[in-house]
């Protein structure tokens, strides 16, 4: 596809763009197929705003819309002259929360520049995305991509060999399509019978390990909904992998991050849960967690109360409490904490899963580990923790995070499960400052990533569909280009200090915080607090220098 085709209208001089933390300024407007860029070409500022495409969540025309109207009433109205007499204003609203505004001149121009921006910010073809064109001048082709992968992971974790063993009965995607080609699963079990145990969970993913606790021997498995439906159905070979896990043990736990009542309704519709009858070693535990539509709806009403201008505090709490993100942030943390609680402090396995097994189960085993283990907290550790339990596990952030909170389209996969995850590890961050070894700075960075990027790394839905795009062949990896020493001091934490316990968060409503470095990043008064916290950073980063040089 040539992006010329859906480009009338490539560059307008005179148009005025104004934006969050700026004042106005005039400027030329150029579009092409993956940017917009905007130059005020005056020689004393020579400021420059680059605009990725996909950023794009939403666009707002104001006089265009009459326009349009207009025309439409009457065709033969004097087109050309009455558009280029008119001007126009487009309202732009960014997936990372920016509200940027365009005065255009000439009405025509700016219908041309609205249909355009619209156009080139929904395609959907992954091959044509701005990361198979990004050519970072500090990188090579040849760089490996990713930080690790499963074989290397289970290389790493020596403990793990005399019981478990790296798997390779997924390598042609024909077993899971959501899984990696490499899965760490008990060694007493065969590949023909992870077949059997993959047809009876859905979308084929099996209990596989995820997390080894060195301290007790314990582990974290994470799969899918067993497929037991109306009439029970059982898998001998299902209840025998479980059994492997727990051992001689007298009981493991399984996490269902739905309500009872979701679980049965499950059953009725082909899926269900694991049954006291035949997995009697086994104890089950429901934590209901939102997904899909409801926690869309719960982000774009918490944007809603950001943007809200009222000064009226009490009228803003009550939007911030009906949003309910927040309890959807302590759910999660609670959800994590037991789970992180059964590991360490009980000492059993657990099994967490929900129905797919590709979002709530994701977030709370990334969660737990960063609880439990002291090498997720650095920052190497965190990134390589997300690369593992959502990039290789399957989340689907094409679908997930194809649009944000301001998007006028019908809700249809999106749901903020990644961001979700992000804003726990900052009430983390924030409620243990010297536990972890990255800033705010890198949660940041990676929740605007994740919806629009020059990087590959949040491309598809899962390994196979990364591989069959040559994702990893044609594009550069964001953990990768973060860990450059041009980039990591930005993101590190200066007052990060290892820790080999677990870190237990409060998740009393008190204890939790918005996350106003992200839902409130383009405020005045957000803008004012980075700045303080930059100068504090820069002071401690030069102490920490001056006490080295002692």
């Amino acid at each position: 596809m040539e992006f010329s085709e859906h480009i009338k209208t490539a560059n307008v001089e005179d148009v005025v763009l104004q934006q969050p933390l700026h004042t106005s300024i005039k400027g030329t407007l150029c579009i092409t197929g993956h940017h917009l860029l905007f130059s005020d070409r005056e020689e004393e500022s020579c400021q420059q705003v680059l605009l990725l495409l996909r950023n794009i969540d939403a666009v707002e025309k104001s006089s265009v819309e009459n326009l349009l109207n207009y025309f439409s009433l009457f065709p033969n109205a004097g087109h050309s002259n009455r558009a280029t007499e008119s001007s126009g204003t487009i309202v732009i609203k960014c997936k990372d929360l920016r509200v940027l505004q365009l005065d255009i001149p000439g009405m025509e121009q700016c219908l041309n520049i609205a249909q355009s921006i619209e156009t080139l910010s929904c395609l959907n073809c992954v091959a044509e995305m701005y990361p198979f064109f990004y050519r970072p001048s500090n990188a090579s082709a040849q760089d490996p991509w990713g930080l690790s992968t499963p074989e290397r992971h289970y290389t790493e974790m020596e403990e793990l060999h005399e019981r478990w063993r790296l798997s390779t009965v997924n390598q042609d995607y024909s077993v899971c399509t959501s899984y990696p080609p490499a899965v760490i699963v008990p060694k007493a079990i065969g590949d023909d019978a992870l077949k059997k145990v993959a047809k009876f969970r859905q979308g084929g993913r099996f209990p596989v390990l995820c997390y080894y606790h060195k301290k007790n021997g314990t582990v974290i498995l994470r799969g899918s909904q067993p497929l037991t439906g109306a009439n029970r159905k059982r898998c001998l070979e299902d209840e025998l992998l479980l059994q492997i896990v727990i051992g001689d043990s007298d009981r493991g736990y399984i996490i269902d991050t739905r309500s009872g009542q979701q679980a049965q309704q499950a059953r009725m519709m082909g899926g269900g849960f694991e049954s006291k009858s035949c997995y009697s070693n086994w104890k089950r535990l429901h934590r209901h967690m939102e997904r899909g539509k409801t926690l869309q709806e719960s982000l774009i009403k918490l944007v809603e109360a950001c943007g809200d201008k009222s000064p009226n505090m009490d009228r803003w709490l009550s939007k911030l409490e009906n949003s309910k993100w927040l309890s959807h942030v302590q759910t999660a943390m609670s959800t994590a904490g037991l789970l992180a609680e059964c590991v360490e402090r009980d000492g059993h396995s657990v099994l967490v899963h929900g129905s797919e097994g590709t979002d709530s189960t994701l977030l709370i085993s990334t969660l737990a580990q960063l609880i439990l283990d002291p090498s997720c907290r650095t920052l190497e550790g965190f990134l390589k923790l997300l690369e593992r339990e959502f990039v290789q596990a399957g989340h689907p952030f094409q679908q997930r995070c194809s649009h944000s909170a301001f998007s006028h389209a019908r809700i249809q996969q999106e749901c903020p499960v990644f961001l979700l995850l992000l804003d726990c590890v900052w009430q983390l961050w924030r409620q243990f400052p010297l536990a972890l070894g990255f800033s705010e700075a890198l949660l940041l960075r990676l929740a605007t990533e994740a919806y629009a990027s020059d990087y590959g790394t949040f491309l598809c839905n899962s390994d196979m569909e990364r591989c069959a795009l040559q994702v990893k062949d044609k594009t550069h990896c964001l953990f990768r280009a973060l860990l450059q020493p041009s980039e990591r001091e930005q993101y590190t934490n200066p007052l990060y200090e290892p820790n080999e316990l677990a870190i237990w968060p409060s998740v009393h409503p008190q204890s939790l915080q918005l996350w106003r470095g992200y839902f409130l990043r383009w405020t005045q008064q957000t803008r004012h607090l980075e700045l303080v916290q930059e100068e504090i950073r820069n002071m401690v980063i030069e102490w920490g220098k001056m006490a080295l040089s002692c």
